[in-house]
């Protein structure tokens, strides 16, 4: 019906610029490092052995392999698969007549059990994702602080759980690895500003964004070209350290950097040609994305060695930091400061936007009954799900204090790359049971571009290690005991609300 329809006015430009505003965020500032030198551990160990390594070698290695100087493979290798199951996403989209997220999408098209997974995912996907996030800021704000000369007490800004623990610039060892007495309290503090702007509402302006995105494309522009003429070329060899299974491990942490990316799929109702521009936003948002990423990732690899980059949640501005103290590199000491600035403002942009998406998530399914109502009442003054917020911000929050970036970041991007699965099977599904159905657009090729979405998502998932696997399966199984001993009894597809309704209606 016409008052239900978005009006069509976005092009491909304007996609574009959607598209490039999400996904240049945080991540390339954050999770490059955990990619490029992966984590070490003192002793080997099955659950911190990547699955596909183990499957294909059958030995335990002591710690996730790092991509090294490759990463701009994998990087690469990520965009790739981030624009197939764009284009899955934008079928998908393009058939709900409202506006939402993947869950929204399933819910309407593939029933309550399968959005319950993937709502019960993208809830993990949120949280690690800002998670993620917030340890990053943490890291930077630090950086920031040290820019001035102040220092504070090591115990109040780092992670209680460091598994490789933590040295300083000259290699002193400050703690052990393992779990320490602390908590990294800027990380806390920044998530709980943003639950508080949020729970309080928040009208973000298209012209506000658009300056987010400037500064932060600013910060990945100056730390190009002024770091490229410090590169030392021997940091390039070996290329492949670790070989592909690095290249892989390395695309499954830097998949980070890409979420955000759907939000141009999301938007397939706007579109005045969805068949043409729709494809052409996706490609062209992942074709310059990638193209910074990649000059980022060269030039960061060439700067420092690879290896001293592990458990490093500010690898940027650290380089940075080393090389201005040398012969000549005075003028980073300046770079630094810009570069700071503009990834801070892209965390702070990139947890509102994500604490935002997951408040909603749980304000969503607790208006489908799927979770307690409380979840989806409103504030009475400020017109906001203010209990989901402040449960989401918590959440976040607490977890931000206690753990390190590389076991984050490893939660946000299995959750992520499972949800991606899932709506590409979906589209498979639908194309046999509702293949009349309206499609605003096709991904073209039938099943071919489905079916390698989800088997290189599969591919990706198997590059993060054991433990991680682990965490996965067990956050999945204690959601499904929740749908099976709760919420399936309370929604309207329940057997008791069903024989009630059908009672009403006689």
């Amino acid at each position: 019906m016409p008052e239900h329809c978005l009006k069509k006015t976005l092009g491909p430009v304007s996609l574009t610029a959607l598209g490039i505003g999400a996904v240049i965020g945080s991540g390339i500032f954050t999770v490059i490092g955990s990619a490029i030198a992966g984590e070490k551990f003192d002793t080997s160990s099955i659950i911190n052995t990547p699955l596909l390594d183990y499957l294909l070698h059958h030995t335990a290695l002591s710690g996730r392999p790092g991509a090294g100087p490759a990463i701009a493979v994998s990087i690469v290798l990520v965009a790739f698969v981030c624009a197939l199951t764009g284009l899955c996403y934008a079928e998908l989209a393009s058939m709900i007549p409202i506006a939402g997220s993947a869950y929204t999408y399933t819910y309407a098209t593939l029933g309550e059990l399968v959005a319950w997974i993937i709502g019960w995912d993208l809830i993990l996907e949120y949280a690690g994702s800002n998670m993620t996030v917030s340890v990053g800021f943490a890291a930077h704000l630090v950086d920031l602080l040290d820019w001035f000369g102040l220092h504070p007490p090591a115990t109040w800004i780092s992670p209680a759980y460091l598994p490789i623990g933590l040295q300083d610039l000259q290699g002193n060892t400050i703690y052990n690895p393992g779990w320490h007495f602390g908590f990294n309290i800027p990380a806390f503090l920044i998530v709980m500003l943003v639950t508080v702007v949020l729970v309080r509402g928040i009208r973000e302006s298209a012209e506000a964004n658009n300056i987010m995105v400037l500064l932060k494309i600013v910060a990945i522009l100056a730390f190009i070209s002024f770091g490229a003429s410090f590169i030392k070329p021997s940091h390039y060899h070996p290329y492949y350290p670790n070989g592909w299974s690095g290249v892989l491990t390395g695309g499954s942490i830097i998949f980070f950097t890409y979420i955000g990316f759907d939000s141009v799929s999301t938007a397939a109702e706007e579109c005045r040609r969805p068949q043409r521009d729709l494809p052409i936003g996706i490609i062209a948002t992942l074709i310059i994305c990638t193209i910074l990423y990649v000059a980022v990732a060269v030039v960061l690899t060439g700067l420092v060695p690879w290896q001293s980059m592990v458990d490093d949640a500010a690898p940027v501005v650290n380089a940075l930091k080393k090389l201005s103290h040398e012969p000549g590199g005075h003028s980073l000491h300046w770079v630094r400061l810009v570069v700071l600035f503009g990834a801070m403002l892209g965390m702070i942009s990139s947890l509102l936007v994500y604490q935002l998406g997951q408040s909603r998530v749980w304000f969503a399914m607790s208006r489908d009954k799927l979770l307690p109502d409380l979840f989806s009442r409103v504030h009475p003054r400020f017109r906001t799900p203010a209990l989901a917020t402040w449960v989401a911000g918590f959440v976040v929050g607490i977890p931000g204090g206690l753990f390190d970036i590389g076991t984050l970041a490893d939660l946000s991007n299995i959750g992520t790359l499972f949800a991606f699965v899932l709506v590409s099977v979906g589209v498979i599904i639908l194309r046999v049971k509702d293949p009349d159905r309206r499609r605003g657009f096709r991904v073209p090729g039938g099943p071919i571009i489905p079916g390698l979405s989800v088997l290189l998502c599969l591919l990706l998932m198997t590059g993060l290690p054991i433990i991680t696997w682990a965490r996965f399966v067990i956050w999945l199984v204690i959601g499904l005991v929740i749908y099976f001993t709760y919420s399936r009894h309370r929604t309207e597809f329940s057997p008791k609300n069903a024989i009630d309704g059908n009672a009403g209606k006689r």
